[in-house]
């Protein structure tokens, strides 16, 4: 496996079938693991097709196994980065850090992906929080 971020909040590695492979530890993890996956699963529910895919949940060891949605992209415009992040928000998802770092390119239909839902907030049609894991502006 190549190991591809490795931090207190989590571990992540690309296995050589090309599943990602997400350890969550630290700070809640539990709750972000359940988070993201309740995230990725809302998703995949609208036919979101530019993030993963929840291939398997393991609430015991705290592992997620997903889709690989491509490879990092070293520049973009920051008025691309709006668009991708807003498209979003179209299937009921407001992702809460959007940085570079969380954007991939899929080589395979050209297409710029969105990775990393930890702190995502999913919306109700009428565009209201309903769960989320973002931190407060007084934290």
């Amino acid at each position: 496996m190549q190991e591809m971020k490795d931090t207190a909040r989590a571990m992540v590695r690309i296995g050589f079938d090309g599943r990602v492979y997400k350890t969550y530890r630290g700070h809640r993890a539990r709750e972000r693991f359940d988070h993201e996956t309740r995230v990725l699963r809302h998703l995949e529910a609208r036919g979101c097709d530019f993030v993963p895919r929840v291939l398997e949940a393991d609430p015991k060891g705290l592992r997620l196994v997903t889709t690989n949605c491509g490879g990092r992209v070293e520049h973009l415009g920051e008025q691309r980065q709006v668009e991708i992040f807003a498209e979003l928000e179209k299937y009921g998802i407001r992702h809460e850090d959007r940085a570079l770092r969380n954007i991939t390119y899929r080589t395979s239909d050209g297409r710029f992906c969105i990775i990393d839902f930890e702190f995502a907030t999913i919306l109700d049609d009428a565009g209201n929080e309903i769960a989320t894991l973002k931190p407060s502006p007084d934290a």
